[in-house]
């Protein structure tokens, strides 16, 4: 079915932006991501403007953030102190982003710019996932112990402590603030939810546990993206309701699914498939940028 989409002002189907939204949201479910990085990446695939996909990606995140949280509130797996501390840094960070996408598009860089951004980020997460998931799965078949992780870093010897109860930590509040203003940016300026950057640094620097860590980014990204949604749709007019909606549902119906697969399948085995999905992605912007296009156009000096 053919839906018009006003703001982006191309014709897509229905059907295939509610999968993507449905497949974004079992990502998030999964994982602890936003899955903006797979999400953008293939709305620019299917003509929707780079702009426009963005804006409306972050609300899909918000979306499915939120029915994700909803179960991750059951499980009592969600540092709502910590949460809170991460979300202040966040908005701070999604005002900044907010006026660097507006300048980018007044500059007429943005597209540029956000698929070299795309490229870099995607080649450098792809591949340090899937480097990461074969060594577990060898670590595995050879039956070597993991060294225990530490839960005490130099992030415990910073000012401004604070006690987090859920996560059963002392420390200070700078680092989580500092990862809240970089999720937030990247969440304004391509449309990310910041979970890879947010979901290594909560577990390597500050110390928390790998099972509250999931639930809590997920608390972020809801209000950091529904944040940057209003702002994008206020000072940039590029959010597409049509299209927004859309991908909501799908990635509200796909979250409950992935959180529910996450209690159930070998964690390695699928962030190998996440990994090769997100060098794929990859993959095709890098050759979207470098190849010729299949209709070459000239400039010309008007007389």
């Amino acid at each position: 079915m053919q839906l018009y989409l006003p703001i982006a002002e191309v014709s897509v189907d229905a059907f295939l932006l509610l999968g993507i939204g449905g497949m974004v949201g079992i990502l998030s479910g999964m994982f602890g991501v936003g899955g903006g990085f797979i999400l953008t990446p293939l709305l620019f695939f299917i003509g929707i403007p780079p702009a426009v996909a963005v804006s409306s990606a972050a609300n899909q995140i918000a979306g499915s953030s939120f029915s994700a949280l909803l179960a991750h509130l059951k499980r009592k797996t969600v540092d709502i102190k910590m949460g809170t501390v991460l979300l202040v840094g966040g908005l701070v960070g999604s005002s900044i982003g907010v006026a660097i996408f507006a300048k980018l598009k007044e500059m007429g860089q943005f597209e540029l710019v956000v698929s070299i951004l795309y490229v870099a980020l995607l080649g450098t997460i792809g591949g340090l996932m899937f480097a990461e998931s074969l060594r577990t799965i060898r670590r595995q078949k050879k039956n070597t112990p993991v060294a225990a992780r530490k839960r005490h870093t130099w992030a415990h010897g910073l000012p401004l402590k604070m006690r987090f109860r859920t996560s059963q930590l002392y420390v200070s509040a700078i680092p989580p603030f500092v990862v809240g203003i970089m999720v937030g940016a990247l969440a304004a300026v391509m449309g990310v939810g910041g979970g890879f950057i947010m979901v290594p640094a909560m577990i390597y620097v500050i110390g928390m546990p790998t099972k509250v860590v999931v639930g809590t980014s997920v608390f972020q990204f809801l209000f950091v993206t529904g944040y940057t949604t209003i702002m994008h749709a206020v000072q940039n007019k590029s959010v597409d309701t049509v299209l927004a909606v859309i991908l909501l549902l799908g990635g509200v119906i796909g979250a409950q699914i992935g959180v529910r697969l996450a209690a159930k399948l070998r964690a390695e085995q699928l962030r190998i498939l996440l990994a090769a999905l997100v060098l794929l992605v990859c993959f095709k912007l890098a050759s979207d940028l470098i190849l010729e296009p299949s209709e070459p156009y000239s400039i010309e000096l008007s007389r």
